[in-house]
């Protein structure tokens, strides 16, 4: 086979496989930072919730409880999705795993002091995308998988009797991991000019998987305000910077699929390449003989590295909180990510692929998300909630792939809180992600010049259910 184009191949799969940390933020972002945002559907950076979280939601906050608040939890995620091709009419169902994703907060305020003092540590990026051996797409990704977690020191503080601000710097570490089939129909023979396709293997034929695993850190700022003009009314912004993360060193490894094939006698590629026959120009071509050299020694599918640089967009989000209505609050958030800038991705080898380093298209746009959210105060203590957000896709209808069938879609929740003792606290919540369903394609993009009209195959369809719990003390 020709090496090139081998390495033209892995350019593209390596690419893939760092996709994910950009293009989730929005499409694949993780929410469920605390319980209480969870179940008021993340309206609250100008109404925030009574707990550390806020550290995320609004540093700007001052806590309104002096001493120790600390907040711990989990959200499980459940993604159910599927794809049904338009030529076949069968529908591929995803088999992606529950995922845990936790959260740990903590504030300290002093006595007699205007500062909060706080450390967060949240994962905002991330989940797995993952299809069955038999999804046509997988030559695409079959499973495709991100963990961002952020660390966040925080200072807020109390400017006067309306405004407070703080911030802090964040330090993030992502990792990465793409498990994608190889296509041999798609690869050039020994012969020049010639491809398997042009011998008879049929489109999709594995014969081979590809193990891409990265990881970078990255440097970033998250700061907030906070206004309570009067004492019904609430205000809020919070900004956080991009994160570039360099993924320098990534791995890529690669397994060989048996395909079985074996070519008749006069096939293009012994009369070609006799050797590849055992010096038979009329003998017969073992495919899988074959193919065995590019996995090992100086072939093109050894393990090697690959590096890019994806930066994650700036988030800005604001809004406000009204508890005029008797033991009643409600908030109405809007919030906008910066994916615009997510418009190319470079890839560089360093390994039997350097030659072939490319650029994806991508163009991804800018997002926003409207929020609304309640909260019901009873008598002891405890708390109901619910929320509704919308949220646009970054994705470009060219875009919709299944690494990530990004699509608009809807979160409605539900939750509560519940005070165990007079300094431990339960929260639960419950959120249902609903999407209308999307086109998307199962191929690869090479130019700006093709259309959605001419990649798409399909439609993707995707929904989630959200449990979330958390436990809050303050001491």
């Amino acid at each position: 086979m020709q090496r090139h184009r081998f390495a033209r191949y892995l350019a593209l799969i390596a690419s893939i496989a760092l996709l994910p940390t950009a293009a989730r933020a929005q499409a694949f972002g993780i929410n469920e930072i605390g319980t209480c945002a969870a179940s008021r559907a993340f309206a609250v950076t100008g109404s925030p919730c009574s707990d550390a979280s806020t550290i995320f939601w609004n540093p700007g906050v001052v806590s309104g409880q002096k001493g120790w608040n600390v907040l711990a939890g989990v959200a499980a995620i459940s993604i159910n999705s599927s794809f049904v091709q338009d030529t076949t009419f069968a529908e591929h169902e995803g088999d992606v795993p529950l995922a845990l994703v936790p959260h740990l907060f903590a504030n300290y305020a002093p006595e007699n002091s205007r500062l909060t003092y706080g450390v967060g540590v949240y994962v905002p990026y991330g989940l797995t995308s993952q299809w069955k051996d038999d999804f046509p797409g997988r030559f695409q990704a079959q499973k495709a998988s991100l963990a961002s977690v952020y660390v966040q020191p925080n200072v807020a503080y109390q400017v006067n009797d309306v405004w407070s601000i703080g911030g802090g710097p964040v330090v993030a570490h992502s990792t990465v991991e793409l498990i994608q089939a190889l296509d041999l129909s798609a690869q050039a023979t020994t012969t020049p000019g010639v491809t398997f396709a042009q011998l008879g293997i049929p489109l999709r034929t594995e014969f081979g998987r590809a193990n891409l695993n990265g990881d970078a850190f990255a440097f970033g700022a998250h700061v907030g305000l906070f206004a309570r003009p009067n004492e019904n009314w609430t205000m809020g912004l919070r900004f956080l910077t991009p994160l570039e993360f360099e993924y320098e060193g990534a791995e890529a490894t690669f397994t060989k699929t048996a395909t079985g094939i074996v070519l008749p006698a006069g096939n293009p590629i012994c009369l070609g390449n006799p050797a590849a026959c055992g010096g038979d120009a009329n003998g017969t071509a073992d495919i899988d003989a074959i193919l065995s050299a590019q996995f090992t020694g100086g072939g093109a599918l050894v393990t090697q590295e690959v590096s890019t640089k994806v930066t994650h967009p700036a988030q800005i989000q604001a809004g406000f909180g009204y508890s005029g209505f008797p033991n009643w609050l409600v908030s109405v958030d809007y919030a906008w990510t910066g994916w615009k800038r997510f418009n190319e991705l470079p890839v560089t080898f360093s390994g039997p692929a350097s030659g072939s380093n490319r650029v994806l298209i991508e163009d991804y746009n800018n997002t926003s998300a409207l929020r609304v959210g309640a909260q019901r105060m009873f008598t002891g203590g405890a708390q109901l909630r619910l929320g509704f957000s919308g949220i646009a896709s970054a994705a470009p209808d060219e875009t919709v792939t299944p690494l990530l069938p990004e699509q608009d879609r809807a979160y409605g929740s539900i939750g509560g809180s519940y005070p165990i003792t007079s300094k431990l606290t339960v929260e639960g919540a419950f959120l249902r992600v609903f999407a209308p369903g999307k086109r998307g394609r199962i191929v690869e993009r090479d130019a700006r010049t093709q259309t959605a009209v001419q990649l798409n195959s399909g439609v993707y369809d995707l929904s989630a259910n959200v449990f979330s719990i958390s436990l809050k003390a303050n001491y």
